[in-house]
C-alpha cells in the first residue's frame, strides 16, 4: 500500500465524518470507493492516525460505536477576504470553466459558494458588483464535461500506480488503438488536458489528450515512473502540447507585430531582445513540430524565421498551401 493511498483513503474517511452526525466503522468502510476499500481494522487505524489532528471521538448509541467530530468543527468560522483575495478567488474560478462538470471544478465551486456565503453583506455585494466589470477570457478551448470519469478514473491509476488500458484516438493517424499507458501526471495547458505517461507500445513517455480517450481501463499491474525521468523538462519542451526533435529558433518580429508580442510569456526558454528600429529577436528552444509552424503563422507577416533553415522552409511551404487553397 503506497502513502498515497492510504492519504487519500483518509480524505475520503474525513469527508464521511464532516457530513454526518456519527457513523460506524462499517458505513465509513462502505463509504470508500471499490479502488479504496478495505478491512475495518485498516478504518480504525486511519481514524486513530486523524485523530492526531482532527477532533474526532466515538460515543455509544443503540449497542453501537459511532465515529464523529466534534460539534461546531464542521463548518469554517466565518472569513474576512480582501479585495485581492477576492479577485484572486474569481480568476481561479473561471480559469477552471472548461473542467465544468468535474469533481475538480465541483470542488472550486464549493470552496468558492462557501466563501462567499460567509460574507458580511457589504462584501457580498463587492464581490457581486466585481463580476460585473472584471471577467477573464479563456479563448479556444475544450470542455470535459463529458469525460468527469475518464479524469476520476486517471487520477485513481495515478494514485495507486496501475497501469491504464485504453482506446486511444489518433487524430494524425485517424485510427482508435489499444494502448497500455503507465500514467504519470495529468497537465492541463490553455485549452486542453493531457495525461503525460508511458506507452507500452511506443516504448516512450508520451502525451495523450484527454479527450481522445474511447474508452479505459484501470489494471492491477504495478507501474512507477522511469527512473531519471524530469516531468518538469520533458513538459518545459513542449510550445504547447506536441513533442519532437528539440531545436534553437531565432525569430525576427517588426515593429508592429513586436509592439503587442514582447510582453508576453510565450515559452520559458524565450530569450527577448529589443532592437533600435522597433522591432525584437527572440530566441527559444523548443520542439520541431506542426505546432510550432502554427504558432508561427499565428503572427503573420510580421515575422520572419531566421533559423534554422529547415524551420523556415516549413513555414513557407505551408503559408503557400494556404494561399493556393483560395
Amino acid at each position: 500500500m503506497s502513502r498515497n493511498d492510504q492519504a487519500t483513503r483518509q480524505w475520503y474517511l474525513l469527508r464521511k465524518l464532516e457530513g454526518s452526525r456519527g457513523t460506524t466503522l462499517q458505513e465509513l468502510a462502505d463509504f470508500l470507493p471499490e479502488d479504496y476499500r478495505c478491512h475495518r481494522r485498516t478504518v480504525r487505524r486511519d481514524l486513530e492516525a486523524l485523530e492526531i489532528c482532527f477532533p474526532i471521538y466515538t460515543e455509544r448509541a443503540a449497542g453501537q460505536t459511532r465515529w464523529r467530530l466534534i460539534e461546531g468543527y464542521h463548518d469554517v468560522p466565518a472569513l474576512a477576504f480582501s479585495p485581492t483575495e477576492l479577485m484572486a478567488l474569481l480568476i481561479s474560478q473561471d480559469l477552471l470553466k472548461p473542467l465544468e462538470g468535474t469533481h475538480i471544478k465541483a470542488s472550486l465551486d464549493s470552496v468558492f459558494n462557501k466563501a462567499v456565503s460567509a460574507l458580511p453583506p457589504e462584501a457580498l455585494a463587492y464581490v457581486r458588483q466585481m463580476q460585473g466589470y472584471f471577467s477573464v477570457g479563456l479563448g479556444p478551448h475544450k470542455t470535459y464535461r463529458a469525460h468527469k470519469e475518464t479524469i476520476e478514473q486517471l487520477s485513481r491509476a495515478i494514485s495507486h500506480k496501475r497501469t491504464v488500458q485504453m482506446r486511444y484516438y489518433s487524430a494524425s493517424r485517424d485510427t482508435t488503438k489499444r494502448r497500455d499507458v503507465d500514467p504519470y501526471h495529468l497537465w492541463y495547458t490553455p485549452g486542453s488536458l493531457y495525461l503525460v505517461g508511458y506507452c507500452h507500445l511506443r516504448r516512450d513517455v508520451r502525451m495523450f489528450a484527454v479527450d481522445r480517450i474511447r474508452s479505459l481501463t484501470i489494471t492491477n499491474h504495478p507501474c512507477q515512473m522511469a527512473l531519471g525521468f524530469d516531468l518538469e523538462a520533458y513538459l518545459r519542451d513542449a510550445l504547447i502540447a506536441m513533442r519532437g526533435e528539440p531545436i534553437e529558433v531565432e525569430l525576427l518580429f517588426d515593429g508592429k507585430t513586436a509592439a503587442w508580442a514582447k510582453d508576453r510569456q510565450w515559452h520559458p526558454s524565450q530569450q527577448v531582445e529589443m532592437l533600435k528600429e522597433g522591432g525584437m529577436k527572440m530566441i527559444l528552444q523548443v520542439s520541431d513540430t506542426p505546432e510550432l509552424v502554427g504558432w508561427i503563422l499565428n503572427f503573420g507577416s510580421g515575422v520572419r524565421v531566421v533559423r534554422p533553415d529547415s524551420l523556415r522552409e516549413k513555414v513557407q511551404e505551408e503559408a503557400k498551401k494556404i494561399f493556393d487553397r483560395r
